[in-house]
């Protein structure tokens, strides 16, 4: 029984280190805290697209990853593919944004 309290507290510091360890990012993938930022700033992008009426929102995906927002899809003007980037750079938490969107 002795033998038992002796190895619980290594076995306990194991499954702390292992446990933090898979929740932190790497260059490739997020932790779990990056990728709830990264959703919020996804949907508020979304949400200030859809709220500009000259943008057709539906054909503008918005995707994030620690915080570099990257757009894509088809648009119907160089104004309106300005006016969405420039709405993803105001977004709070936006690092920087990757503009993939095409003239239709």
């Amino acid at each position: 029984m002795k033998h038992l309290f002796s190895i619980f507290p290594a076995f306990a510091l194991a499954v702390t280190l292992l446990t933090v360890t898979a929740c932190a990012s790497s260059p490739k993938s997020e932790g779990s805290g990056e990728y709830v930022d990264d959703s919020f700033i996804t949907t508020k992008v979304k949400a200030q697209l859809f709220d500009e009426p000259d943008l057709r929102s539906g054909e503008i995906n918005v995707e994030t990853f620690k915080g570099v927002v990257q757009l894509s899809g088809f648009v119907n003007s160089n104004a309106n593919i300005n006016k969405a980037v420039e709405i993803a750079r105001q977004t709070h938490g936006v690092k920087s944004v990757k503009n993939d969107m095409r003239l239709r």
